[in-house]
């Protein structure tokens, strides 16, 4: 068949003839057992080499088989090919008649052309076209049509850099120019430009090699199409998107480019880490801090750190950027591995905003209210100046619990323990983390008691009502994933709120970073206290990056913003840091508190997480895969423990978490552990390497 690594074929496995990938070729006649022959090769672009190493890497990183990266390599290749179009070609025989508009067909359809297009060409009606086809003077063919990728031009106008700017710019243009694989922490305030730095980085890439291919990384849909726009502006050229909302057709031409280099500028999600690049140069990761970029489900894995080791595979070179970096790439860039570039203030006239906390014990709001009387009084204040204000709460939905008066039932969902959240948009109680949705029923299911249900707690909705309710004259807008579906709904959203057509931006964290609204003079955090709750390792890290992003939306223009951040606990470290505006202070602090416990970036964790429908057989295994857990130097393990969410979708869970030192091999180890145990059927163990998420 002359078969080569990368090639892609049909496979043999059971009944089913399914895709696989050609990793390695050797000649084991005599050696292996008999096998059952390759069905054929199948026509798509073979796998780049650097693209397989990469797979095999990412498979062994997350101890995980390698069949499950490269599903995530082929994600593209999931419909079949588009279907040819139907165009129209002359035959080369000549019409029995003559006339003016038969004439004007012959000299336009020089190619295969769509029938209604040659008609609208020749300014003729599509009769005479028929009338031809009929006579056999054209004829119908079928063509298959690739995507056309406009090639970006990185000679066309830039924006003007500021001196700090520019001298970033200066640097990572010299790290591509120097070759290889190469790290810089672009580490900038918010409103300070990294986009246009980053922007020049690409012209930098492209102008070095004419055929290099660069992806940017994104960690929320909702960004895109704001940054698409910055390209085609840049470059005059749309970059490819890459994400869940490009359509299954789209996405295959967009693989198949991408593999044959057709296609040089991606712009997606974390799952555009896994194109097929043939020729990949440079990987910006853009807010590189985000928990957005953790892949939870599936084929588990961290974007910014696949980035990096892509990057190393490829010799390319990464850009990580972020107003608030992640003290794993701060614990980089201070041990010298990262090129370490600062934007210390911001462009323009804009200044970075006033922090103020709002001691919630000492002003409280009015009963039945969640904004406090100092925040109301500054969003009046700016709506009579016609300034703009964002009520920032991270919690969707109208209230985060539903309880019974009379029993005290919380209304939660069936099979896992999650509350129900009630949306009165839809009028439904919704389960945020299986899905699950139900009608808000009128009397309580556990004591039938009637009109006994009461919403406890605020949620965006129950925002955006109070704010209608303070301020009538207003005009008020939610901006949250039950509210923008798409990005097409995240840009006309945006839109709206950049043109000022939006008095009250009531939002979650999908409008905390990467947006320029100039008319934005105020943010108020309703809940400043809300991450920290159920904490984990990374909450107060979470907590101070999530709440300094949204208050970087403020005053990003000429007019001075200003941040209210309402807290049950100023005297906190996170809510001091950022009323002191001392981030490298509190990222001082944690790491010391890190580097105490061996934690990350000092350390090295893993979560193993088993779940069954069996409590009584998932209690077994947890315990006998303990019992064989390896005694190794610099290694502990714990648990194993209920996990915090101990049923979900009725499937009971537990949770052991592996920390180990630097110096260890944790996969080696976790393989070890591994191989000393026989999972059952009917119990799932996965393993989370560097966990996010400690439910």
């Amino acid at each position: 068949m002359g078969l080569a690594v990368g090639d892609q074929v049909a496979a043999p496995l059971g009944p089913r003839t399914v895709r696989g990938v050609v990793t390695e070729l050797r000649d084991g006649h005599g050696v292996n057992r008999p096998l059952k022959p390759l069905a054929g090769r199948l026509a798509d672009p073979p796998l780049p080499p650097n693209t397989l190493r990469f797979v095999e890497w990412a498979a062994a990183y997350a101890c995980e088989p390698p069949g499950e990266a490269l599903a995530l390599a082929l994600r593209g290749l999931r419909v079949s090919p588009p279907a040819p179009e139907r165009r129209v070609q002359l035959t080369g025989k000549p019409p029995a008649r003559a006339t003016a508009a038969r004439d004007r067909v012959l000299q336009v359809a020089v190619e295969a052309m769509r029938a209604s297009l040659l008609a609208a060409e020749a300014r003729v009606s599509t009769g005479v076209v028929k009338g031809l086809l009929d006579e056999g003077v054209l004829k119908i063919v079928q063509v298959a049509v690739p995507i056309a990728f406009s090639p970006p031009d990185p000679e066309r106008s830039s924006a003007t850099l500021n001196p700090s700017q520019a001298a970033a710019a200066a640097a990572i243009g010299g790290l591509i120019a120097k070759g290889g694989f190469q790290v810089a922490l672009l580490d900038g305030v918010t409103g300070s430009g990294k986009t246009e730095v980053y922007l020049e980085a690409v012209a930098a890439a492209l102008k070095i090699d004419p055929a290099a291919q660069v992806l940017v990384l994104l960690p929320e849909i909702a960004l895109t199409q704001a940054v698409l726009a910055r390209f085609e502006q840049r470059f005059g050229a749309a970059p490819a998107e890459w994400h869940s909302g490009v359509s299954a057709p789209r996405r295959r031409r967009v693989w198949e480019a991408v593999a044959t280099g057709q296609c040089r500028i991606v712009v997606g999600a974390r799952s555009a880490l896994f194109l097929p690049f043939a020729q990949l140069r440079l990987v910006v990761v853009d807010e590189e801090h985000d928990g957005a970029f953790k892949q939870e489900d599936g084929f588990v894995y961290h974007a910014r750190d696949f980035a990096v080791a892509r990057a190393r595979i490829e010799g390319a070179a990464v850009v990580l950027a972020s107003a608030t970096p992640s003290l794993e790439t701060i614990w980089n860039a201070q041990a010298g591995r990262y090129a370490w570039l600062r934007l210390s203030a911001r462009h323009g006239a804009a200044r970075l905003p006033e922090m103020q906390l709002i001691d919630l014990r000492a002003e409280p709001p009015e009963r039945g209210r969640w904004m406090s009387p100092a925040l109301v009084g500054s969003v009046a204040r700016g709506l009579a100046r016609g300034e703009q204000s964002l009520l920032f709460l991270n919690r969707r939905g109208y209230a985060p619990l539903v309880l019974c008066r009379a029993c005290g039932e919380r209304m939660s969902a069936p099979d896992t323990d999650s509350w129900l959240v009630e949306h009165r948009y839809s009028g439904r109680l919704v389960c945020h983390l299986t899905g699950f949705s139900m009608k808000k029923p009128d009397a309580c299911p556990h004591c039938a008691a009637k009109d006994s249900l009461t919403s406890i707690g605020p949620g965006v909705e129950r925002l955006e009502e109070e704010a209608r309710e303070l301020f009538p004259d207003a005009r008020v807008a939610v901006f949250s994933s039950d509210t923008v579906m798409d990005a097409e709904a995240a840009r006309r959203l945006v839109a709206r709120m950049a043109e000022g057509e939006i008095d009250i931006l009531v939002a979650t964290q999908a409008a905390a970073k990467g947006h320029n609204f100039p008319g934005l003079t105020l943010v108020g955090v309703i809940d400043a206290d809300l991450g920290l709750k159920g904490g984990d390792l990374r909450a107060a890290e979470r907590t101070f990056q999530l709440l300094a992003q949204v208050a970087g939306r403020a005053g990003r223009a000429d007019k001075p913003g200003r941040a209210m951040i309402q807290t049950y606990m100023p005297e906190h470290a996170v809510m001091q840091a950022l009323a002191a505006g001392d981030r490298d202070g509190f990222l001082a602090a944690e790491g010391e508190m890190r580097e105490l416990s061996g934690l990350p970036p000092y350390g090295r964790l893993a979560a193993v997480i088993l779940s069954s429908l069996d409590g009584a057989r998932l209690e077994a295994f947890a315990r006998e895969l303990i019992s064989a857990a390896p005694v190794a130097e610099g290694v502990d393990v714990y648990g194993p423990a209920d996990a915090p969410l101990a049923l979900v979708r009725g499937r009971r869970r537990k949770r052991l978490l592996v920390r180990a030192e630097r110096r260890v091999n944790l996969q080696a180890y976790i393989g070890a552990w591994r191989a000393r145990v026989k999972v059952p059927n009917a119990v799932r163990m996965n393993v989370d390497v560097d966990p996010y998420s400690f439910l």
